[in-house]
């Protein structure tokens, strides 16, 4: 039985009974969250199962950071006692303090091709965010711009999503338009293949870019330095919330979540991939890629009918030969240094370890669509804008 014919067969199913929404109060209930990816993406080729004990801690109030500034609400809706939906209801508080803004988030969203269902869980989380006295509804994100669950793919199906990014159905978008949902922004999703950027490297004017940026303006790259990691995580926390500030929902990471994501980090990370540019010793900026390892997970595939430790090491063992690309994940320096060609030689330097590692190519992602100054840079490497994602958003006292 094909994807298609599957999820057809499964909407069937799920439109026998009234819809009944349930609160994720206990453990055992955010499992069956979890879970319920499997039965959305059996038989999909592209879609990336996660860990689920990475799942647990991520949604656990005591080991995700998140919580301590910020509330979620999880809920399932199902039919007859089988789950048919998730979804996510989420103040942040830290991104209304930063943009000085009312908007709440919905994240977790999954369901089958469903409208009403999607409503249902639609209206939920409006309803749960409107207790709160917010007044727009924004998402999916789940939790927020510096997690995995931020945009919705709306092209690009056709290939496995990079490290950190996420994949969902076609069909959710008609789902949420159809419930008055609209285009809040845009996020690209760049790739570069290595045969491309080995002509750009050979032909020479890339490299004299770079070189003529750090000579004049006397800033060197350098890579990290895993043996002094806390304090490579230092350098970076000066960059991070300060390249970023000014973007369109971004939200500055507190002190436990830039170390909370260093450590989660620090088990993937390739120090080939990760640079730090400096001018008189102080960091200017920072470019990190990941190796894309979401290549070998999926050929272990997490199931929730697997012990975790045999796709663990089913992982270990096809990460060895099966990681063939890298996902340029974060590139920021800082606002004083942006013409100094900072980024431009970083990309440069990307480039180069792509080239060496043998790999096919590179995901730059992902990018406001509005980040003009960004998006001009990356043309450096002169990519494709191969997948989109989406935001949409809503006014909570929208009729519905």
């Amino acid at each position: 039985m094909n994807y298609n014919t599957a999820m057809q067969n499964q909407a069937q199913i799920a439109q026998t009974s009234a819809i009944e929404i349930v609160e994720c109060k206990t453990k055992a209930e955010r499992r069956q969250l979890i879970d319920f990816q499997w039965e959305i993406y059996k038989g999909n080729e592209y879609w990336v199962p996660p860990l689920i004990s990475e799942r647990e801690a991520f949604y656990d109030r005591n080991k995700n950071p998140f919580f301590e500034h910020s509330d979620v609400a999880l809920f399932l809706a199902k039919r007859s006692g089988k789950v048919i939906g998730t979804i996510a209801a989420i103040h942040n508080r830290n991104h209304n303090k930063a943009h000085n803004d009312s908007v709440g988030f919905f994240g977790c969203f999954e369901t089958f091709n469903d409208q009403a269902v999607a409503n249902a869980l639609l209206d939920t989380a409006r309803h749960w965010l409107k207790g709160r006295g917010l007044t727009a509804m924004r998402g999916p994100a789940t939790f927020n711009s510096n997690d995995d669950g931020y945009g919705l793919l709306i092209e690009g199906f056709d290939s496995e999503p990079q490290i950190m990014m996420s994949y969902n159905t076609p069909y959710y978008q008609g789902l949420l338009e159809a419930y008055g949902m609209h285009k809040a922004m845009d996020l690209y999703a760049w790739w570069t293949a290595t045969e491309r950027a080995k002509e750009l490297i050979m032909g020479g004017r890339f490299e004299r870019v770079a070189q003529m940026a750090m000579k004049r303006n006397k800033f060197t790259i350098r890579t990290a330095d895993m043996s002094k990691f806390d304090e490579e995580v230092e350098r970076i926390k000066k960059i991070y919330n300060k390249a970023w500030l000014a973007n369109w929902g971004f939200v500055p990471m507190s002190e436990k979540e830039i170390d909370h994501l260093g450590e989660n980090l620090k088990q993937v990370v390739d120090t080939d991939m990760v640079f730090i540019a400096e001018h008189d010793g102080e960091p200017i900026g920072v470019s990190i890629s990941l190796p894309n390892l979401n290549r070998p997970l999926r050929k272990a595939y997490p199931n929730p009918k697997t012990l975790e430790l045999w796709t663990l090491l089913k992982f270990l063992w096809y990460r060895r030969t099966m990681v063939n690309s890298l996902r340029l994940i974060i590139l920021g320096v800082l606002p004083e240094y942006r013409m100094a060609g900072v980024d431009t030689a970083m990309i440069y330097k990307t480039l180069q370890v792509a080239i060496k590692k043998n790999l096919i190519g590179g995901e730059c992602s992902w990018i406001l669509e509005t980040n003009d100054a960004m998006n001009r840079v990356i043309q450096y490497a002169e990519p494709t804008l191969y997948k989109k994602y989406r935001m949409y958003e809503m006014a909570i006292d929208a009729s519905k």
